[in-house]
């Protein structure tokens, strides 16, 4: 029999379908680390196979047994202080996704076995190990309280993170206990994006003037923000630019907000607010009429203006002006560099570019653009994000990207601007 267990078992073959106790103990005394870690993954070996095996000598021969989901608990017991961090790891993983099923009272005990296992690999010198915990119950509300808050208020951002955005047992008093506490700023961020945010908590957020946590904030549709909060956040907006996007784009913000959100951010992200808020004509011009007051007054001084006219000059002569570069200077906000452009591109002087983008009309920067030899849909973001263009005036592509007014329309259009020169 032991010569055919030696023969059956030479080398590392695979484990046959079934296996004998004798099998079993041939493999425990004789077997090499692949075959012991084999016979470790398997889900159909006596219980106290498992439990020897807990105490291998080979850390990969652990690792399964820590995975194994028919491993005794006493042999998870003992892993839990395994030496080898990949074994407390798959421990935790696998605890993790137990413990919530455990609810019924037959399995009571089980719980509290696993539980325990649970809260000391919660608590595991290994942030890895943490996270790990962290990760498998964010979403559970069938887990100990103590054992949330715990990981809530851990040090290492992938420990807090997603219990902090997700877990269900955490309220409003908690949030704010650890926001009061001096949560870090990745923290404040995981809780600016959980899927509710009560205007306390979001008034917390704020007064910490943690930029990112702030945008995440203004982004969550479901934060409810109070007006005083979000004016506090608009005064801070005024001088951070990563928080512009995120503030205009705001849902459901008042008129009051929007013209004084209008009031430093960039042109294409002042018509996307707009936009976004559906507002009646009237309305968009009044806050557009500010925008153009604005921006008209934006003068660059003669020696930055020059510097900017130059690279224009060097942009063209590289063959670098086109639609795409149009497109992304709009986008980025950089107004006086695309005034340059634009009359390099049209063979125009900077002021009567300057001129036709003041002058509302769609025409007029329809036909600019089409001098400059853009194309029409790159007419329509110019009139749209860099003109201002009220919606009334608007000159919208025939079949998409078609001009739809001739050339000698177009070249009428130019000639008063041209007049002025």
């Amino acid at each position: 029999m032991l010569n055919k267990l030696k023969a059956l078992f030479s080398g590392d073959k695979k484990l046959p379908e079934k296996l004998s106790a004798e099998v079993e103990q041939h493999i425990l005394k004789e077997g090499s680390d692949n075959q012991r870690e084999q016979l470790a993954a398997r889900k159909d070996v006596r219980p106290e196979v498992l439990y020897f095996l807990a105490d291998d000598s080979s850390a990969a021969v652990r690792k399964q047994i820590a995975k194994n989901p028919a491993t005794p608990q006493q042999a998870d017991d003992k892993l839990k202080d395994d030496e080898d961090a990949d074994v407390r790891t798959e421990l935790a993983r696998k605890i993790g996704r137990l413990v919530p099923g455990l609810e019924d009272e037959e399995r009571a005990a089980l719980r509290d076995k696993a539980i325990s296992t649970l809260e000391s690999l919660a608590q595991d010198q290994l942030p890895k190990v943490r996270a790990v915990i962290a990760e498998a119950i964010k979403s559970s509300d069938k887990v100990p309280k103590r054992i949330v808050d715990k990981l809530a208020r851990d040090i290492e951002e992938i420990v807090c993170g997603p219990v902090l955005q997700y877990s269900p047992l955490l309220n409003d008093d908690d949030l704010r206990e650890i926001i009061a506490a001096g949560a870090s700023a990745s923290a404040l961020e995981a809780i600016a994006n959980r899927s509710e945010v009560s205007e306390d908590v979001s008034g917390d957020i704020a007064a910490s003037l943690e930029i990112p946590a702030i945008a995440a904030l203004l982004t969550n549709k479901n934060a409810q923000i109070r007006e005083d909060t979000l004016d506090q956040i608009i005064a801070q907006a005024e001088t951070v630019e990563d928080l512009h996007k995120p503030v205009a784009l705001r849902p459901q913000l008042s008129i009051r907000a929007m013209k004084r959100v209008a009031g430093f951010v960039a042109s294409a992200l002042v018509h996307a607010m707009m936009d976004q808020a559906g507002l009646e004509e009237e309305q968009a011009e009044d806050i557009l009429d500010r925008v153009r007051d604005r921006l008209a007054g934006e003068r660059l001084g003669q020696s930055e203006e020059a510097k900017l006219a130059k690279s224009a000059l060097d942009y063209f002569q590289r063959g670098m002006l086109d639609d795409k570069f149009v497109i992304e200077q709009i986008e980025a906000n950089n107004r006086e560099l695309l005034v340059q452009c634009l009359a390099v591109m049209g063979d125009l002087t900077a002021d009567t570019v300057r001129q036709i983008i003041h002058s509302k009309s769609g025409r007029a920067v329809t036909a600019m653009a089409w001098r400059c030899d853009l194309a029409m849909r790159t007419a329509y973001e110019l009139q749209t994000k860099f003109a201002l263009v009220p919606s009334a005036q608007l000159l919208v592509g025939k079949n998409g990207n078609k001009y739809p007014i001739d050339a000698s329309e177009l070249e009428w259009h130019l000639s008063y601007f041209l007049d002025q020169d």
